[in-house]
């Protein structure tokens, strides 16, 4: 470990006590004269609680301020060798805040069964604390990457084997100004003449075999040398960021996860469905009423068009359920014009201008009305409002092994794919899309891609 990570490691404990005692006494000076920070509130009238300076240092302000380094370590933000980005450091320190606050309630009202001799100044105090924790830890940070920049600090990274660094795994060592790239060796000479010239941090090892004696001489001579030793497993390696570190017992294995819609993921993800596909049917109710009313004037019917498609894992069966836009015998003349499809880069099948769409049906499509009775199909589970294109079973049995990826997740109304091309986009390209989704999959994002759903069809941009 570098001395200046030790450094700045060990400089954020005495600024954040700084911090928290800067806080607690400002808190308190202002509601010694009734100042209260609070917008659109009444001065406050004068407190007849409030300790003395000498009682408020000894008996709240030392014991409150070892509780805020406290959590502060709890929370992992005083780690020596800190991996995390400034954002997400400035975040934890806001949650910490909070969570001193919180702690301290729970002591008075739960321990000391009495309230807080002034809220405003708890409330005061948690704000200051978190302003001045945030300033103080911006500083290290901004001088730690001053440092970083010119040399200062960074770990020497090489990597070894006969095969070269991952694309992106180099461009993260090139780029990150916490590490400096060698260079890549194949030899083990090569190796031990770099690392005597000036001392290596990290090894990277590109393709380990734990059966060879040259990995186990690698992993001795970077143990005896107090070099760092790492590699990207062989399997899954153009998705790092799916793979997880967890414990067997004491075994660390790793673990390889094949969407965030998992646990807690598929919870939240279903209670979105359920709630935005009940919000879309009563507010969209009059089209529903409106357009079936017009499909059954114009062609009579059925109304519906029900189509059976592949659900998730491929096992499960996707009922879908849209307005019928074609004539009655679409079904029977789809063989009739095979070769007329205008995708032929994979196993969709489309045409441009297809002779079995009715006139109606066709402004149905233009704005994708033919597809809002799917909401009902979302409510009751068979599809999820974002998520991979539904298809049949005749073009999923057409599909590569890697197409069949998408069927980990339930398939959706709208995705990514379609609001990055509707059907205009190569069908590789098309699942390359959905695949993304499926590996960065938030809440945000379905958000994010419902948002732009709106103006893809507002647009018509690759309506069929």
């Amino acid at each position: 470990m570098k001395k200046s990570e030790i450094i700045m490691g060990i400089l954020r404990i005495p600024l954040d006590l700084c911090a928290i005692f800067g806080a607690l006494f400002l808190a308190y000076t202002l509601r010694q004269h009734n100042i209260d920070l609070l917008p659109n509130m009444q001065l406050l009238v004068p407190s007849n609680n409030l300790p003395s300076v000498h009682d408020y240092l000894f008996r709240f302000v030392l014991g409150s301020a070892a509780l805020y380094i406290g959590v502060m370590f709890s929370l992992r933000l005083y780690a020596l060798q800190n991996t995390v980005g400034a954002w997400r450091e400035l975040g934890f320190v806001f949650l910490g805040a909070l969570l001193w606050a919180v702690l301290i309630m729970g002591w008075f009202f739960l321990i000391a069964k009495q309230l807080f001799f002034s809220r405003i100044l708890l409330v005061h105090a948690t704000g200051f604390a978190i302003l001045f924790s945030a300033i103080g830890r911006s500083a290290v940070i901004g001088l730690q990457r001053f440092l970083l920049k010119r040399g200062i600090g960074n770990r020497r990274v090489a990597s070894f084997g006969s095969m070269h660094l991952p694309k992106n795994v180099l461009s993260t060592f090139q780029h990150d100004p916490r590490f400096q790239f060698i260079q890549h060796i194949t030899i083990s000479e090569d190796l031990q003449r770099l690392h005597e010239e000036k001392p290596i941090d990290l090894l990277f090892h590109t393709d380990p075999n734990q059966t060879s004696d040259s990995t186990t001489g690698l992993i001795d001579y970077c143990r005896s040398r107090h070099i760092g030793y790492c590699f990207l497993p062989p399997v899954f390696a153009d998705v790092p960021h799916l793979l997880r570190i967890e414990y067997i017992g004491l075994m660390p294995i790793i673990r390889f996860s094949p969407t965030p819609l998992d646990g807690w993921g598929r919870v939240l993800k279903r209670l979105f469905d359920v709630i935005g596909s009940l919000f879309f049917i009563v507010l969209l109710s009059p089209i529903f009423l409106i357009t079936s009313l017009l499909i059954l004037l114009t062609s009579g019917w059925p109304i519906f068009y029900i189509s059976k498609r592949v659900g998730q894992y491929g096992r499960e069966q996707a009922i879908l359920l849209k307005f019928r836009t074609m004539i009655h015998s679409a079904d029977e003349q789809k063989a009739t014009l095979i070769d007329q499809s205008h995708r032929t880069d994979g196993p969709l099948f489309k045409i441009k201008n297809d002779p079995r769409v009715t006139p109606l049906g066709h402004f149905l499509r233009r704005w994708s009305i033919d597809e809002l009775p799917q909401l009902f199909n979302v409510f009751a589970g068979y599809l999820s409002l974002v998520g991979p294109r539904a298809h049949l079973e005749s073009e999923v049995a057409k599909y590569q092994s890697w197409h069949k990826r998408v069927l980990s997740v339930r398939p959706g109304i709208t995705g990514l794919a379609q609001v990055s091309g509707r059907s205009d986009l190569p069908f590789d390209e098309e699942v390359k899309l959905d695949l993304r989704y499926i590996e960065e999959w938030s809440l945000l994002f379905d958000i994010w891609i419902l948002w732009r759903t709106f103006f893809v069809v507002l647009f018509g941009k690759g309506a069929d």
